[in-house]
């Protein structure tokens, strides 16, 4: 059982340090907002812009362009470049923990503040529990926050009905809620993992980014033509991450060696 105000210590610990650093604070705040006023407004471009309502259904992927039914081609066009865009809410809950993640375990090894914590009676899983709400927390808050914001927005770029109950379809609202929280673990453990063998967070950060490809997978994918996000995409994706997410919370345990740190860190 965790004693979840040695938790709770952790995590003010952890929030109380990592957001003295610019990088961090960047990550959190002004990446969310870049990521949310792009399609907001290349939607307010293509509303405005007269010359852009022609075109024909060689725009889109034709296996994309399908699931527009018997929409305009303008709206099938928005709802396009809106899906593309949809994918940065994403990256969001990957990139943001594992900024959180990589600051807050290798950071400390430069400071020594680290091992004064492991000397305490606190267990291994109720230090990375906290190291990983702490990275969790900030990310799914900015991704929820910055999509509720989006989706206000929206109407005031003018869009359609059929365009705006698309954006607000179940879909993304699974891929939003439900897929970047189990993002966020994947990351942040990941994070932890890495970060607790490299020397500099910089390193770490790098290196944890990799988890960003298979979203830009997708995005290139649909891009292509290849792939259509649907909600039972979305659910397979989300038991998967489950299983992928409880492996690794289990192998970020095991890996982390707090007597390694106590003994070898210098």
């Amino acid at each position: 059982m965790y004693n979840f105000s040695r938790v709770r210590t952790i995590i003010d610990k952890e929030w109380a340090e990592v957001f003295k650093n610019r990088v961090v604070l960047f990550t959190i705040i002004l990446l969310p907002l870049i990521f949310t006023l792009l399609p907001l407004g290349m939607l307010g471009f293509f509303g405005s812009n007269a010359a852009m309502q022609g075109g024909d259904s060689a725009d889109v992927p034709a296996t994309f362009a399908m699931t527009c039914g018997n929409l305009p081609m303008m709206d099938c066009v928005k709802i396009f470049m809106v899906n593309e865009f949809m994918l940065l809410y994403l990256m969001m809950p990957i990139m943001i923990p594992i900024t959180i993640a990589a600051y807050g375990i290798v950071g400390e090894k430069t400071t020594h503040s680290l091992e004064p914590l492991l000397a305490t009676p606190i267990t291994t899983e109720e230090l990375l529990f906290g190291k990983g709400l702490s990275a969790v927390i900030p990310a799914v808050i900015a991704t929820w926050g910055c999509f509720l914001i989006f989706l206000l927005a929206v109407p005031l770029t003018g869009v359609s009905k059929e365009v705006m109950a698309y954006i607000a379809s179940p879909t993304w609202i699974l891929a939003i809620f439900l897929i970047g929280p189990l993002m966020a673990i994947l990351a942040v453990n990941f994070a932890i993992f890495v970060s607790s063998r490299a020397a500099d967070p910089r390193v770490a950060e790098q290196i944890s980014a990799v988890l960003v490809m298979p979203v830009m997978l997708v995005l290139f994918g649909q891009l292509a033509g290849f792939i259509v996000l649907n909600v039972q995409l979305i659910l397979i994706t989300a038991v998967v991450l489950v299983l992928v997410d409880f492996a690794m919370i289990r192998l970020a345990a095991h890996l982390f060696r707090r007597e390694t740190i106590l003994t070898r860190w210098k």
